[in-house]
């Protein structure tokens, strides 16, 4: 039996490793998630999560983040590339979301093609 851990070199921890993503990396957009997909010379599948005070207190953001480093870590197989950074932004109501609307919904997001919006 596989394990599905979610290891520590599989996230992203450092503010400048967000910077590098967000400036090279391309987006996807859903009505409650925005997905950066980034490269990386690593070899590794990584995740990182941004939740801002928007969502709510820290009850709330705490789930939201839970729910989707749940969805990430046992999901990370379906991925094709292994060598990617993938950082998922929660926007709007997402505190009050089911585990099953936030699979479903980033399913979707991380299986459609990614745009490269330019940054100014």
């Amino acid at each position: 039996m596989k394990k599905l851990t979610l290891k520590k070199n599989e996230r992203i921890r450092k503010r400048k490793s967000y910077l590098q993503i967000y400036q090279r990396g391309k987006r996807s957009y859903s009505r409650h998630f925005t997905v950066v997909v980034a490269e990386n010379d690593l070899g590794v599948l990584r995740l990182g999560v941004a939740v801002t005070k928007k969502i709510g207190n820290a009850v709330k953001r705490n789930r939201t983040k839970r729910l989707i480093r749940e969805f990430f870590r046992l999901n990370k197989d379906r991925f094709k590339a292994s060598s990617q950074d993938i950082v998922i932004i929660a926007k709007g109501n997402t505190s009050l979301m089911k585990y099953a609307d936030v699979c479903r919904e980033l399913g979707v997001l991380l299986t459609k093609k990614p745009q490269n919006i330019p940054q100014e």
